[in-house]
């Protein structure tokens, strides 16, 4: 059965060709996006609306998490720990790739275990979004839900997750900056990342100079 494609009303003209979505869309194949980098990056935003612009389904892995527990994230972290939190989000992240095609939002700490990283490899394709510290202090101050920032001082804990974290978001396939413009300028940003990952411009056929 063929996987459905992005609605016309969502196509934007392009010069180049078939409209972006479409390029993307089939380049992707049975392959899930997936959205990764710290809290605050704006991932379950730009991802649904990403989502709506290929005509793809999105799935938020902190709700899916909150479903399979019956559980807040906060309350998990409490009852159960980070390590149970982070083994169960490995379950879900790997189940949602097997569901793919998907745009996947994931939390901040998933991408940072081998396990996830190489399923999201085999099955997907990582889309970091990166953003400055105060771009996602001005963010996470808005919710007050953030284990992690649960800490005497917030910023210097971001701080600190950032110089953990970048170096291994830094193995994403593709890299935006979520930076304070509109979510669908961001959005753009990444179908483009996206265009040109997925089918870089060949050199053949240049003509020497």
């Amino acid at each position: 059965m063929s996987e459905p494609e992005p609605r016309a009303e969502n196509l934007r003209a392009d010069e180049h060709g078939p409209p972006i979505e479409l390029r993307v869309r089939r380049a992707l194949g049975a392959r899930s996006i997936v959205l990764v980098g710290l809290m605050g990056a704006g991932k379950s935003t730009v991802g649904r609306r990403l989502a709506g612009r290929l005509g793809m389904i999105f799935k938020d892995a902190d709700n899916e998490i909150e479903a399979a527990a019956g559980l807040t994230i906060p309350d998990i972290f409490a009852i159960y720990g980070e390590p149970s939190f982070r083994e169960g989000e490995e379950r879900v992240i790997g189940r949602l790739l097997r569901e793919g095609p998907l745009v996947i939002a994931t939390g901040g700490g998933a991408f940072m275990r081998e396990t996830t990283r190489e399923r999201i490899r085999e099955s997907g394709v990582s889309v970091w979004l990166k953003a400055e510290l105060d771009v996602l202090m001005r963010r996470v101050r808005k919710r007050g839900n953030r284990p992690l920032l649960q800490t005497e001082d917030p910023e210097e804990t971001m701080r600190a997750l950032m110089e953990a974290r970048h170096p291994v978001y830094g193995g994403a396939d593709v890299a935006v900056l979520s930076r304070e413009v509109s979510h669908d300028r961001v959005v753009q940003d990444v179908l483009e990342a996206l265009d040109q990952h997925l089918d870089p411009p060949s050199s053949e056929g240049v003509a020497a100079q």
